[in-house]
C-alpha cells in the first residue's frame, strides 16, 4: 500500500512483521471476540487480528486510507469500517451482546484525550491494547513518588489497571518517530478501586499538579485549608506526587462534603 503519511493525523505506520505478530499474540483474540481497532492505517494489524476475531470494527479518519481498507477487507466476514474521528466516535453504538476489546496504534497528539474518551465508556470495554509513546505508558503505570507519576496515571488508575508490556523502537515504523513507543494493556475495573466522584477527583488532582513543585498547602489552597487537609490525614507540607489514589479520593470526598458537613476522616478502601 502506497500512502504518504500525514503529519496532521500523526501518522507513523507500523511495518515490522515481528512486532505485528507479537502484538497479535499479546492481544490473543478469541473466535467470539468483538475487536475495535482505532486508526488501522495501512491495515497491518487488521490483517493479523481480523481472522482471529468474531466481529471487527475499524475506525479510520483518513479518507485515502479508508478507500484502500474498504477495498482490501470489506468482503471479509465480520469486518465493518467507520470513516470517523475516534475522539468523537460513539463507541456505545458498536455494543452488541458482549463487551468490546479495543486495539490501536494511537497518534501521539491525541492519545491522552482519546483514552479519557474511552474511560468515559469503560463499562462496555473488556480491555484495551495501545501503542503509545513510551513516556506516556510510563506515566500510566507510575507509582507515587516516581518521576513519571502525575494526573494521567492517577486518573487512569481510577478507571483501569495499566500494564506495560514491551517497547517498540523507531525503526519499526514509517516514517520513524523521534521517540520510543510501547505497548500497554488497560483492563477496566468492574468497580472503581476507591469511592469518589470522578469529576471531583479530576478537579482535585488537576489542581494539585498545576503547581506540583509547591506543597499541597499552597497547591490546593483554593480548595482546602490546612485543617481540612489534616482532617483526612494529608500532610499539608507534602507534594502532589507523593499522594496515592486513595488519598486523592479522600480529598475528593471531602470537597463534595464541604457543602455543610465538613471533611470526614479517611474511610477504609
Amino acid at each position: 500500500m502506497s500512502h504518504t503519511p500525514r503529519k496532521r493525523f500523526g501518522q507513523n505506520f507500523l511495518r515490522d512483521a515481528e512486532v505485528v505478530h507479537r502484538i497479535a499474540m499479546t492481544v490473543h483474540p478469541r473466535p467470539d471476540d468483538h475487536l475495535v481497532e482505532i486508526g488501522p492505517g495501512e491495515g497491518v494489524m487488521t490483517e493479523a487480528l481480523l481472522p482471529l476475531s468474531g466481529r471487527y470494527d475499524a475506525i479510520e479518519i483518513d479518507r485515502d486510507l479508508t478507500a484502500e481498507l474498504r477495498r482490501r477487507f470489506s468482503s471479509r466476514p465480520g469486518f465493518y469500517l467507520h470513516e470517523a474521528d475516534a475522539l468523537r466516535f460513539n463507541f456505545k453504538s458498536l455494543l452488541g451482546e458482549g463487551k468490546i476489546r479495543v486495539v490501536g496504534n494511537l497518534p501521539y497528539n491525541i492519545s491522552t484525550p482519546l483514552m479519557f474518551h474511552l474511560f468515559a465508556q469503560v463499562g462496555m470495554v473488556e480491555d484495551m491494547h495501545f501503542m503509545l509513546q513510551n513516556e506516556v505508558v510510563d506515566r500510566l503505570c507510575a507509582e507515587p513518588s516516581s518521576p513519571h507519576y502525575g494526573r494521567l496515571g492517577i486518573m487512569a488508575r481510577y478507571f483501569a489497571r495499566a500494564e506495560k508490556l514491551f517497547e517498540v523502537f523507531p525503526e519499526s515504523f514509517y516514517p520513524p518517530p523521534r521517540v520510543v513507543s510501547a505497548i500497554v494493556r488497560l483492563v477496566p475495573h468492574e468497580v472503581p478501586p476507591v469511592s469518589a466522584d470522578p469529576v471531583t477527583l479530576g478537579k482535585v488532582v488537576t489542581t494539585a499538579f498545576s503547581q506540583r513543585r509547591k506543597t499541597l498547602r499552597n497547591a490546593l489552597g483554593s480548595l482546602f485549608d490546612v485543617m481540612e487537609l489534616e482532617a483526612v490525614g494529608i500532610d499539608p507540607k507534602a507534594r502532589a506526587e507523593t499522594l496515592s489514589l486513595e488519598e486523592y479520593a479522600a480529598l475528593a470526598r471531602c470537597l463534595d462534603e464541604k457543602s455543610g458537613k465538613g471533611c470526614s476522616a479517611p474511610r477504609d478502601f
